[in-house]
């Protein structure tokens, strides 16, 4: 197997000691559940791929990509289910 040369790490260290790589990448045609929103969203923080890309390849807008960064942040990954968004929301 070739692997394509870029300059992006294929593999990032989360701050909770996972690792993360190219392979862990949901499909570009997923569905969307908490956990692949979750690995999307890492990905991009820690640079495993850029946001562009990633805006691309999954078809997101920006303000969706953002809202869930933003969720992520203030809620943790809990807030990334469809379930919980209503709990979350601000007022």
């Amino acid at each position: 197997m070739f692997l394509k040369k870029t300059d992006a790490p294929r593999t990032v260290i989360l701050p909770d000691g996972r690792v993360l790589s190219l392979a862990d990448l949901p499909p570009e045609d997923t569905r969307w559940v908490a956990s692949r929103k979750e690995t999307v969203v890492n990905a991009v923080l820690y640079g495993l791929i850029k946001k562009d890309e990633a805006l691309r390849r999954y078809g997101l807008s920006e303000e969706e990509l953002d809202s869930w960064a933003r969720a992520m942040k203030a809620h943790g990954a809990v807030a990334l289910k469809v379930t919980s968004i209503q709990r979350f929301r601000q007022p």
